[in-house]
């Protein structure tokens, strides 16, 4: 039973989630509507002492040439790129480069990078008033602010009082226009409605095609044991969404996600041709999964294993891009050492690889760190002009001694991948394998075999056609080499064969029935399949099952009743 003193209002909620954020999380204030410019959506006056704070200079020459100009060519700069760009890059303006946020340094060696990342401000807006129309008064619950920039809006709902985290999806789709500033694609990088059991969030704002995704940890919480689901776990004492404040909105985490995660590129539609822009938000389990295998590889080092076991419908391919990306630039726990020279990803067919090198050009924050390993001579040039030969081989060597940053190939191309790397020890080297699981064929085997001819693909176990899984071939390569010292492994599948469990997974005593010590192989992280059943990602293919003696009695129905029908048409006829 609840307290008699409890505040289980909405705004009890509110105020709970303001003073976490300023206690808990150290947010240096809590702003007001007063304090926000609509015309430009800024907090303004923050925006220009950050400016004055950390760049002296740059800000009296802002004052000369007129602060009204600077806010108009902000304006424009975050209308064009979105908020995650300029905080990136900066803008320039009038002959100068003016920075709006600074970035973690990825290493300790750089001090004054690390007083600027800390003069970054984030602040919270209750019942910000967002909109330039004079007629339009409408109230956001919560907007966070980084440096007096709106970059996170929030709508609660107190399960309490009985309107559930659908209310504040509605609100967003109904009451929040799309053409007011604060919402215009870019402006902010998330918009979460939230209760105290559930979360949901969106990048972008479309009315009624406003599509939310779940943002929630799922019943398991990333874990390989049960309950599996959708939803979040029961947590004593608070609400089960308190992780919002308590991990995803600190400053730590709002900052790695500007730094790494968030995204915008523009897609274009397979059927129309037709172009449009997106902007990426990761699924908790998205974020969760990256942050994870990051900070278990900074403790460990190089040489690790690890099994992700994501379902269908679990956004894979962003997955392995957000990870592929975070890995050219991890350091060590103590932030002194690059761990990774190189990071490949094998893909297991030709358009999936194609998908993947796309996925990862297009989030990429920096041009030309892709090399897809083809065996061209062409390609092989642009790395070595003086190189003669032309092979896969060459290539993945060329591709690794010119530390290449991220490596992709197909599963065919493996077997050249392990000889390069087992070939220079010296190169450390992150392997992310995408989900294995179409066939290979005899025609595969035996150019493989041409490739390790000390190695005998018969003894792969086939199917019926005589073809033999990915997933089986790439653990029997892996196995054969010894598991390269010199390379840590990421192997991402829905549904892994105990081999590979063997192969990847983390090793858990237990004991059986008959209390004897046993060993089982778990998944680094799951996201599981009845999760993404429940959140609607893919279908349940038994939710429609009917057995054949069903589909039987059904289908003796339905001809009794047409003959019926039938005779009844004859009998009127006669009539």
């Amino acid at each position: 039973m609840r307290s008699p003193t409890t505040n289980t209002s909405e705004k009890g909620y509110q105020l709970l989630f303001v003073q976490k954020l300023l206690d808990f999380q150290q947010y240096h204030a809590e702003t007001t509507t007063a304090d926000f410019d609509t015309e430009f959506c800024i907090n303004r006056q923050y925006v220009l002492d950050f400016i004055k704070a950390t760049q002296a200079k740059i800000y009296e020459h802002i004052e000369q040439s007129g602060i009204r100009t600077f806010l108009v060519r902000l304006d424009q700069q975050i209308s064009k790129k979105g908020i995650v760009e300029v905080f990136r890059k900066g803008i320039a303006h009038k002959g100068k480069k003016v920075f709006l946020y600074y970035p973690k340094p990825s290493s300790i060696y750089n001090p004054e990078a690390s007083a600027l990342h800390k003069s970054n401000t984030f602040t919270v807006t209750q019942e910000l008033i967002y909109s330039h129309e004079a007629s339009n008064r409408n109230r956001l619950d919560l907007t966070i602010f980084v440096n007096g920039f709106p970059i996170v809006t929030l709508e609660l709902k107190n399960a309490y009082t009985y309107q559930a985290v659908y209310n504040a999806i509605k609100q967003y789709k109904r009451d929040r226009d799309p053409k007011d500033k604060i919402f215009n694609l870019g402006r902010c990088m998330v918009h979460f409605a939230v209760d105290t059991s559930q979360v949901f969030m969106t990048g972008q704002l479309a009315g009624k095609h406003t599509r939310f995704f779940p943002f929630n940890k799922g019943l398991n919480d990333g874990a390989a044991h049960a309950p599996f689901g959708a939803g979040n776990p029961i947590v004593p004492n608070k609400q089960k969404t308190a992780y919002l404040y308590e991990e995803v909105l600190s400053k730590t985490s709002i900052a790695n996600l500007i730094e790494k995660f968030v995204t915008i590129v523009e897609e274009q539609d397979e059927d129309t041709g037709k172009k449009y822009t997106v902007q990426y938000f990761p699924r908790y389990h998205q974020m969760t999964v990256v942050r994870r295998l990051l900070q278990h590889a900074k403790t460990n080092g190089v040489g690790q294993r690890y099994l992700i076991q994501h379902s269908a419908g679990s956004g894979k391919s962003n997955s392995i891009t957000w990870l592929a990306h975070q890995l050219t630039s991890l350091f060590n726990d103590k932030g002194e050492i690059a761990l990774f020279d190189s990071v490949v990803v094998v893909t297991d067919r030709q358009n999936l690889d194609e998908q993947i090198r796309n996925n990862i050009k297009n989030f990429a924050q920096v041009k030309h760190i892709v090399e897809a390993i083809t065996g061209k001579q062409k390609d092989i040039k642009v790395l070595d002009p003086s190189e003669e030969s032309a092979s896969k081989t060459v290539h993945m060597r060329l591709a690794l001694a010119n530390n290449k940053k991220i490596i992709i190939c197909t599963v065919q191309t493996f077997p050249n991948v392990l000889k390069a790397i087992a070939d220079m020890e010296a190169k450390k080297v992150a392997i992310i394998i995408d989900e294995a699981h179409s066939s290979q064929s005899g025609n595969a085997a035996a150019s493989m075999n041409a490739v390790f001819s000390d190695m005998n693909f018969d003894d792969l176990e086939r199917d019926e056609e005589g073809n033999f899984s990915t997933e089986d071939l790439v653990t029997y390569l892996i196995e054969s080499k010894k598991m390269l010292p010199n390379a840590s492994y990421f192997a991402f599948t829905a549904t892994p064969k105990n081999k590979t469990l063997e192969t990847f997974g983390v090793p858990e005593i237990y004991h059986d029935e008959h209390n004897e010590r046993k060993t089982r192989f778990l998944p680094f992280h799951t996201y599981s399949m009845k999760q993404a059943i429940e959140e609607e990602f893919i279908l349940d293919v038994l939710k429609n099952y009917t057995t054949h003696e069903s589909w039987y009695k059904i289908k003796q129905i339905n001809e009794a009743d047409t003959a019926i029908e039938f005779e009844t048409k004859e009998a009127n006829k006669k009539i």
